[in-house]
């Protein structure tokens, strides 16, 4: 049965003001928040409201059946929440309906896979986490900006762990192959392709209002006719485009909305489906590796990244931008980061492009390439300047490397921190469970988990073995007297821990190792685990057995 995959892109030019060469140093602030402002309301009213409307309208009428996948880029959410916050809203109800998926891609919408690894992993892990945060989903399949893709590329996307990943179904690249099935990438067969149906999905986004078109005009049915006639065999129909295509490429005045709400009911009357990326990744088998050593991209005739980085200008500004890519991370500084992410958003050097197009490209401010060149450069040269203030060019490259090596080892042991402390949450509440099933009362008094010298593995041994015990021993005492002490204070240098609870009397014993019990060893040996614990921190452990308690006391200065 065929399926269709259909996505947009919604992202949102920075628009750059005009800087001068004696603005270097003097002014920090790069963007024309007037143009910003009336270029985004704009595209909201004429494109983005309206194909949304259209799109619940779709969903709305025909529940479960219809489905559709969108990626925003980090740097265009941000306009969107300055300018026009309906589109955001909007896209949040579409999303309850359970009928949209979300992708990931570079929060910038820049070339960072072209340059550097560990910007591009930190842009789109960034825009995961915004999705994460709007959306309530991580994203599992990813959208590089402009569709940019080769091996390196995917081997790169494989190992940050996504399933799939969206790309041009180029004639260059696929040869005889048809972009109709599903594939994966050369070098790393655990991520799967899904290429783009180039001709399906131009003539909706770039010929549909060309009456000199020989297709002119296109109709939902005879649209889902050519798509029911493919091979049996080719299941997989993706048609991406961006979403500006519904009322600006293509305007409202052309029944573009009408053709597309038209769409699903032609689909269904002839059993083709609509599915998201990540379904189609899960559900449908790679026929085989599609090689693309060479990078790729959506842009243009030749299918490659020439629209960005094709003179001799755009190289340079390109290789300068990134020249500080290492510095800006290690900087880590607020205002420098968002000028970073604006400063990378590809169509920058798209301005600069000496290329014949067929597809109108609007310079803005510019009056030329060289134009756009001459305002980013200088803009590039405050930045530059700014950063180096931040961060000296005086380091040498080893001296970075070995300080971006320790900033990588420190995150690993951030996440793995991280993780361990959501373990002791979700052990502390389990034990609170235990405690309120079996009537324990639970008294805490006690500073934050933050403020112990442990590691938070030893944090977890530690608490986690004391408090079992605890509940164990209460499991012997009768309801209503069952209860469970927690005291931790800390007083200039010394740290007291007590936990006490109630007890009976039944073979526990204390000596100078650590505490046994009759009935079995593992008590025991948790006790010895603890004990090992405080005593790497020059700590004392302490227990006493009473007749109707046990109590255990560690102190440790330091």
């Amino acid at each position: 049965m065929k399926t269709i995959c259909l996505y947009f892109e919604i992202h949102q030019i920075t628009h750059l003001k005009r800087y001068r060469f004696f603005d270097i140093g003097t002014d920090h602030y790069y963007y024309d928040d007037y143009e910003n402002d009336r270029s985004i309301n704009e595209i909201a009213e004429r494109s983005y409201m309206p194909a949304l409307n259209a799109l619940q309208e779709m969903i709305e009428k025909n529940g479960k059946y219809f489905k559709v996948a969108f990626s925003l880029s980090g740097v265009g959410m941000e306009q969107l929440e300055l300018h026009a916050p309906q589109v955001l809203e909007k896209l949040q109800q579409l999303n309850n309906t359970g009928c949209v998926e979300f992708l990931a891609e570079p929060y910038s919408h820049g070339l960072a896979s072209l340059v550097n690894e560990a910007s591009f992993k930190d842009e789109v892990m960034r825009q995961c986490t915004k999705i994460e945060e709007y959306f309530g989903k991580k994203p599992t399949v990813l959208r590089n900006s402009s569709l940019i893709y080769s091996d390196d590329i995917g081997n790169d996307v494989a190992n940050m762990g996504f399933i799939g990943m969206l790309t041009e179904g180029a004639k260059h690249v696929l040869g005889w192959k048809s972009p109709h099935y599903v594939y994966h990438c050369a070098l790393n067969p655990k991520l799967k392709l899904l290429l783009r149906d180039v001709n399906l999905s131009d003539d909706i986004s770039l010929r549909f209002s060309n009456s000199d078109w020989d297709g002119y005009p296109l109709f939902a049915d005879n649209y889902m006719n050519r798509i029911a006639a493919f091979p049996e065999e080719e299941q997989v129909i993706n048609i991406f485009m961006e979403l500006s295509a519904l009322g600006i490429a293509q305007p409202l005045s052309s029944n573009i909305l009408e053709f597309m709400k038209a769409l699903p009911q032609c689909a269904k009357d002839r059993g083709i489906t609509f599915s998201t990326p990540s379904e189609i990744c899960k559900k449908i088998k790679s026929v085989g590796e599609v090689n693309v050593p060479d990078t790729l991209s959506w842009v243009d005739e030749e299918r490659d990244v020439s629209s960005w980085l094709g003179n001799p200008m755009q190289r340079e500004a390109f290789n300068k931008l990134y020249s500080v890519a290492d510095r800006v991370r290690i900087a880590n500084d607020p205002r420098i980061n968002q000028d970073w992410d604006y400063l990378q958003a590809s169509n920058n050097f798209r301005f600069m492009t000496t290329k014949p197009s067929n597809v109108g490209l609007d310079r803005g401010i510019y009056s030329s390439p060289f134009d756009a060149f001459t305002n980013y450069m200088n803009i590039l040269g405050d930045f530059i300047t700014r950063v180096n203030d931040l961060y000296p060019t005086d380091v040498d490259n080893d001296q970075l490397e070995s300080l971006l090596t320790t900033i990588k080892n420190q995150d690993e042991e951030i996440e793995m921190k991280d993780k361990e402390i959501v373990r002791l949450q979700a052990k502390i509440e389990k034990i609170e469970k235990e405690a309120e099933k079996q009537k324990t009362q639970m008294q805490i008094s006690t500073e934050v988990f933050t403020t112990l010298p442990f590691s938070d593995r030893e944090i977890i041994s530690l608490f986690g073995n004391l408090l079992d015990n605890a509940l164990e021993a209460c499991e012997q005492i009768k309801e209503g007297e069952r209860w469970i002490h927690i005291k931790m204070k800390k007083k200039n240098q010394l740290l007291y821990i007590e936990i006490v609870n109630a007890a009976k009397n039944t073979g526990i014993q204390t000596d100078e190792n650590f505490v046994s019990k009759k009935d079995g060893v593992l008590h025991g040996y948790g006790m010895k685990n603890i004990r090992d614990i405080v005593e790497q921190y020059n700590g004392m452990f302490q227990c006493k057995s009473q007749e109707d308690r046990f109590e255990v006391v560690i102190t440790i200065y330091g």
